[in-house]
């Protein structure tokens, strides 16, 4: 088979003009098309029979016409989609306004509601960013920001399925915002104006909350307290961080209680 030879020439046109002067000798009777596979991919188009170029012409258009059909096939889909997304739209829009009649509420309703819980999310992500020892100073902000969610929660509105997620999350965020004021040290009052004792102080809720652990406050300031019965007003005393009482605390509690029924004992 004679093969079709140009000069050295450049360039996407002159190879477009190349292709096309393939496309008129194939088409003249003396050029017999025979039916061969298509030429792989890595021989230039230059060095290509007519034979072979007309088999690669039709590979291409076969190509394109399969990809014509899958894009006629996406624009029915497309088509399709639509046409689904519209009912729902419309039906999504029907159970809105069956939910407003339900409530009695209107749309003027809803913005309202709208704006004043994006408001109070506003607020919350700004307290999130502050430090623990800030959140724990602003415990009211975040007891008023509680009781508005609160409020909120009250309103029918807050069953709308755009709402009702939001408010979940938002009291979740409020919980995670209070902070216990950490306290290091306390300084006793007087007994019969603040009723200051080891069992009262430890009793008090933002030392320990709990009386049972007044051992941890003695053992924390044995060079101050010789004896737990008595402390004294204006005494500042050491606060442990909260938590189990250790082995020389608990050892300490029995051996006054010890002492305590070996004096009545005595007695």
């Amino acid at each position: 088979m004679a093969r079709l030879h140009t000069a050295t020439i450049g360039g996407p046109v002159k190879k477009l003009l190349y292709l096309a002067l393939i496309g008129i000798l194939c088409a003249s009777p003396l050029m017999a098309q025979k039916n061969i596979p298509p030429p792989p991919e890595s021989k230039p188009d230059l060095e290509l029979t007519c034979d072979e170029a007309n088999a690669r012409i039709e590979q291409i258009q076969n190509r394109i016409d399969a990809l014509q059909k899958r894009l006629q096939e996406a624009r029915n889909g497309v088509t399709v989609s639509e046409a689904e997304l519209e009912k729902t739209t419309k039906e999504l829009f029907d159970c809105e306004e069956e939910i407003l009649r339900l409530i009695g509420a209107s749309k003027e309703d809803v913005e309202a509601f709208r704006q004043r819980l994006g408001v109070l999310e506003g607020k919350v992500r700004q307290m999130k960013n502050l430090p623990n020892d800030v959140l724990a100073d602003r415990r009211a902000e975040v007891v008023a920001l509680e009781k508005e969610l609160n409020e909120l929660r009250k309103n029918k509105l807050s069953v709308i399925p755009e709402f009702f997620d939001r408010i979940v999350a938002l009291a979740r965020d409020i919980r995670g915002l209070y902070r216990e004021k950490k306290i290091d040290g306390y300084v006793v009052g007087t007994w019969a104006q603040d009723r200051d004792c080891l069992w009262n102080i430890a009793g008090k809720t933002e030392i320990y909350g709990d009386p049972m652990q007044w051992p941890k406050i003695w053992q924390a300031n044995t060079d101050i307290i010789r004896n737990p019965d008595i402390i004294h007003p204006g005494q500042v005393l050491k606060i442990l961080p909260a938590g189990p009482k250790t082995d020389e605390e608990t050892k300490a509690e029995r051996r006054y209680w010890r002492n305590k029924r070996a004096a009545a004992e005595a007695e």
